[in-house]
């Protein structure tokens, strides 16, 4: 949904110049309230810095370097990935102290691009935009809020070009009513933000040293700062506590949910849909509410899925009807079957096609044969099942002797009376017909009858124990 396009260094004016990207993700997150570092918590399935590293990587940088905290090296066992380099930030001495960090990672490189581990929802577009902005020198990324609170202040002079950036917590009454704020993200000459980081003093309310200074310094060389905006202004938001977290996530989701509409999708409520990974479909495809999507999915034409399904990795053919509340997981769905409500397909399972899959039936590590069905109150695990095969309610798998998984053979055309506990490992042979209530431990005979049940006994005057007594 980010677009394509050719890579950063190579954009409008940016032929041949070298491009290095920051990304600062060191921050303690401690508004989270939480022990998993801030730029590990999920957006849409993956972690927020997850998100800037693709969007990074999409812009083909001949260098990417992070930025982590104290404590961090769960973020780059996490994260880390090829042509990825990790920088770490002991002491918390502010933004220009990061990046100052990250500098000998950065050598050989005509411009650097400065983003953030908790900014996921940066468009690759927006940056683009930034390059074509300030093919060379200072370009920065701002935006026009109705309320700024909280962000650092663009300062412009009477001709209206860029002076510097004032900090919230340092600004003037007059200061805090402009309303261009800085995002931070910014793209400089490499060689001029060596030689400003090192004039940064952290004089200011925070005590910090903040890349913010170096505009002023830029200014102060005769540099002129080109500025760029985001085409919407949540682009830029930050992460910074789960009130925060959530808002992206909707707005995230409902940038999918647009673009799945445009492409022909029907979402009965796309307030209520979830996204969480990649969704390919055909023609015609109707998801009902509350339907997620993880991991890889491929519906293919004629797909309805109903309300509170939660489909993971899963391909799905032609004319599935996917009914309420069912999990599938790490299966393949052939054309023409039905599934559900209310059931569970497991890793490993393949409906070879026009397969009923009913109420209250497990699936696991199977495969169902072409027209079978499996209406009722099943369990079905470790098991070749033929063609137009019917499986009576409330038929188990026995796969697991306690230490081992055992496999289940059904021929074609077997018939599974009801309460059938096939003991693996077994084979039903092709027409088989097993009688209800049975336990087949033993291969069964094709197009035979064959039945397991004890003699029926009464044994009088036998009392139900009773609390009590």
């Amino acid at each position: 949904m980010f677009g394509l396009g050719g890579p950063l260094n190579n954009y409008q004016g940016g032929e041949g110049m070298k491009l290095g990207i920051v990304i600062l993700a060191a921050g303690q997150g401690t508004r989270m309230k939480s022990r998993l570092p801030k730029v590990l918590h999920p957006l849409a399935g993956k972690p927020l810095l997850a998100h800037v590293i693709e969007t990074a990587r999409s812009l083909e940088p001949d260098a990417m370097v992070v930025v982590y905290g104290h404590g961090g090296e769960r973020v780059r066992e996490a994260l880390d990935g090829p042509g990825l380099q990790w920088v770490e930030q002991a002491e918390q001495l502010g933004t220009g102290h990061a990046v100052q960090q990250a500098l000998p990672a950065l050598k050989d490189l005509d411009r650097v691009l400065v983003l953030y581990g908790d900014v996921p929802l940066m468009r690759r577009e927006s940056l683009q935009s930034l390059v074509a902005a300030a093919p060379s020198g200072f370009g920065l990324m701002t935006m026009n809020l109705d309320d700024p609170t909280g962000y650092g202040r663009i300062l412009r002079n009477e001709q209206g070009q860029v002076q510097g950036i004032v900090e919230q917590k340092d600004a003037s009454p007059e200061q805090l009513r402009i309303c261009e704020v800085n995002t931070g993200i910014m793209l400089v000459d490499a060689a001029s933000l060596a030689r400003w980081l090192e004039q940064l003093t952290p004089q200011n309310a925070q005590g910090e040293y903040y890349l913010t200074d170096i505009v002023a310094l830029a200014v102060a060389e005769g540099v002129e700062i080109r500025i760029a905006q985001p085409e919407d202004p949540v682009e830029a938001e930050g992460v910074n506590d789960r009130l925060q977290l959530a808002a992206l996530e909707r707005i995230y989701q409902r940038w999918q949910a647009e673009v799945l509409m445009r492409d022909g999708v029907t979402l009965k409520d796309p307030a209520r849909f979830d996204l969480r990974g990649s969704l390919r479909t055909g023609m015609d495809v109707s998801l009902d509410v509350n339907v997620i999507i993880e991991g890889e999915v491929v519906l293919g034409d004629n797909v309805s899925v109903g309300a509170n399904t939660v489909l993971r990795n899963v391909r799905v053919a032609d004319n599935v009807l996917i009914r309420e509340n069912c999990v599938i997981e790490d299966a393949v769905i052939g054309p023409d079957s039905a599934i559900g409500p209310f059931s569970r397909i497991r890793p490993g399972t393949e409906l070879t096609g026009g397969a009923h899959v009913g109420n209250f039936v497990e699936i696991k590590n199977s495969t169902i044969g072409l027209g079978s069905k499996v209406n009722h109150l099943t369990y079905i695990g470790d098991t070749l099942m033929g063609a137009g095969v019917n499986i009576g309610a409330g038929t188990i798998t026995c796969n697991y002797d306690g230490a081992y998984k055992h496999r289940t053979t059904i021929e074609d055309k077997a018939f599974i009376g009801s309460n059938t506990a096939l003991v693996a490992p077994v084979t039903v042979g092709e027409d088989a017909t097993i009688g209800a209530g049975s336990v087949i431990a033993k291969d069964a005979p094709a197009g035979e009858l064959t039945l397991a049940r004890g003699k029926q006994v009464t044994i009088k005057g036998w009392k139900r124990p009773k609390k009590g007594a």
